[in-house]
């Protein structure tokens, strides 16, 4: 008893004499503000909640000493500025999908998603055990930027239509939306690839002729009113097997931490990134019952189309790597792992999602 006795009031001590110490650990950590400007509306609260994640684990780690302020889109900068605005430090930092910015360089595409890529998994394996870091970083070196992942969608759907998807020919002249390196592969299969502000998406509907929207999941596609311009929804969204987000970081800012608030940074960048992905995993489903409750007629895309999308993609690959060396490395670095990953993933994964689905909807 007396043992026992001594053993819990010494446990008792260490775990107050670690309460005492923290704090004074803290006191003599620098006070500092950074702003971290989002790149995404608010209606992607998914999206905007990786980043709040990461400024609360920040602050919450230092006691309030390194504050991170999170601000909505178009509050300091725009979406398709924030890759500036963090290069010249108009902020420290910034959250945003780097596919954004694949008007100004196709390469990247692959710090966030590539079509018939890489999985969320994945290209979490890519970036932390694969080159993916490193090349990212690379190119992301003549930005003045350092990168973190923080966030990933998961799997993607396939788009909302107005019209059935059975063949080849009805693609041909679909006024869709859809912009970056899925929009180069598909006006390959004959789509016409539209503009449109996503707060004004049923005008373009009725007055503009707009006939798809590329989308993303089921939440997100529900969040943003997806299902009230098209019924058909299509999957698998094969230009995003996984969107990763990432966390941009001004090089001179991330330069000027003490060591030990970029190990912070990084493990709280590393929190909020799973985070993220298993509220995507935890919403998605629940989502997409409720969209096809309320009359969304979900299809698969035929095999043909499938197959011709493939052929197109690889075709743009190539053309992209012919221009740009680097393009090509990262590529084939890219590809590369996944088709290293892929008979792993179909031997276990995918055969035991497969036999799963089929047992389940036998019990129904």
């Amino acid at each position: 008893m007396q043992r026992r006795s001594f053993l819990k009031r010494a446990g008792l001590g260490a775990v107050a004499g670690a309460a005492v110490s923290a704090p004074a650990f803290a006191q003599d950590m620098p006070s500092l503000s950074w702003r971290l400007s989002s790149g995404f509306s608010s209606t992607l609260d998914l999206r905007v909640g990786a980043a709040e994640n990461f400024c609360k684990f920040v602050s919450e780690s230092t006691g309030g000493k390194f504050n991170i302020r999170h601000f909505p889109d178009g509050e300091i900068v725009a979406a398709q500025d924030l890759l500036e605005a963090v290069s010249t430090k108009k902020v420290e930092c910034g959250h945003v999908s780097s596919r954004l910015y694949y008007p100004k360089n196709p390469a990247f595409c692959f710090d966030a998603v590539a079509p018939f890529g890489l999985n969320a998994r994945q290209m979490n394996a890519w970036m932390s055990e694969g080159e993916g870091l490193r090349l990212t970083r690379e190119l992301f070196k003549p930005e003045k930027i350092i990168n973190f992942p923080l966030g990933n969608t998961g799997a993607q759907m396939g788009g909302w239509y107005t019209k059935e998807i059975k063949r080849i020919g009805d693609l041909k002249d679909l006024k869709m939306r859809v912009d970056g390196l899925a929009g180069d592969v598909l006006a390959k299969l004959g789509v016409a690839p539209q503009q449109a502000d996503l707060a004004k998406l049923a005008e373009a509907f009725e007055k503009d002729g707009l006939q798809a929207v590329a989308g993303a999941g089921a939440y997100e596609d529900a969040k943003l009113g997806l299902n009230k311009v098209a019924k058909y929804y299509y999957a698998p969204g094969w230009w995003a097997g996984g969107e990763q987000l990432s966390l941009y970081i001004n090089e001179e800012a991330w330069n000027a931490l003490p060591k030990n608030y970029q190990a912070l940074v990084q493990a709280a960048a590393q929190a909020a990134h799973a985070a993220a992905t298993a509220r995507y995993d935890a919403q998605n489903p629940q989502a997409l019952a409720q969209l096809t409750a309320n009359g969304a007629q979900v299809r698969t895309f035929p095999r043909s189309i499938m197959d011709l999308a493939f052929e197109a993609t690889q075709q743009v690959y190539k053309d992209l790597g012919a221009k740009d060396p680097k393009f090509k490395a990262m590529h084939d670095s890219y590809m590369g792992f996944r088709d290293s990953e892929m008979p792993w993933f179909r031997l276990t994964e995918s055969a035991y999602g497969q036999y799963l689905g089929v047992a389940l909807s036998g019990r129904s």
